[in-house]
């Protein structure tokens, strides 16, 4: 196989995958105009929880773990949680084919992986670019939450959030919900910034 021809793979896959996760999307959120939204959901506790105690908020998960998702879709129909989606999926695929009409009212970061050396910070999930396209689908006053226990990634974080006009950060915000998670519990002290959309 040449490169052209497994370029060209990769492109109908990606294809397939992402016209596949946009049906998804689309039926799961039908009766949704918001929704609580975090990139990089792990094993699911943190959503999970908040999900059961916030019936009437709409929570939506991605990772791109399989087995992660898995289950996370197992704590889900345990409780029987209708409120809830998880999704295997890339981040910005995810972006992309949300459907328009659907406004996150928060969006969570918990625990991302800080990518330390300086060659691979562009890999980091917090870029200019994405808090761009989060305040896009923001309405004024929906959040951006993050927490991490890499204080050069906290730093990094505040820093990008200082920088974007579309955010404001609120040092008097309280975190929405606490759960100890998979990996918080593996921490020792961790740090947290909550900006507004403005």
């Amino acid at each position: 196989m040449t490169i052209s021809e497994s370029h060209a793979r990769e492109l109908t896959r990606q294809a397939e995958r992402k016209a596949e996760l946009g049906e998804s999307l689309r039926q799961d959120l039908s009766q949704a105009d918001k929704i609580l939204f975090e990139a990089g959901c792990g094993h699911g506790h943190w959503l999970t929880s908040y999900a059961e105690a916030h019936p009437d908020t709409v929570c939506v998960g991605i990772d791109l773990i399989s087995w992660r998702i898995r289950k996370c879709l197992a704590k889900r129909d345990k409780r029987g949680l209708k409120n809830l989606h998880y999704y295997k999926a890339e981040l910005n695929e995810f972006m992309e084919v949300l459907p328009a009409s659907i406004r996150f009212e928060r969006t969570v970061l918990l625990f991302p992986d800080p990518w330390p050396k300086a060659r691979h910070h562009r890999r980091r999930m917090v870029q200019h670019a994405f808090l761009g396209e989060v305040a896009r689908r923001t309405n004024r006053g929906g959040q951006f939450c993050f927490r991490s226990d890499d204080r050069p990634y906290f730093d990094w974080t505040v820093e990008h959030l200082e920088a974007h006009p579309d955010w404001q950060i609120d040092p008097t915000a309280e975190w929405p919900h606490e759960e100890d998670t998979y990996f918080q519990d593996l921490m020792e002290e961790y740090f947290s910034v909550i900006a507004a959309r403005v």
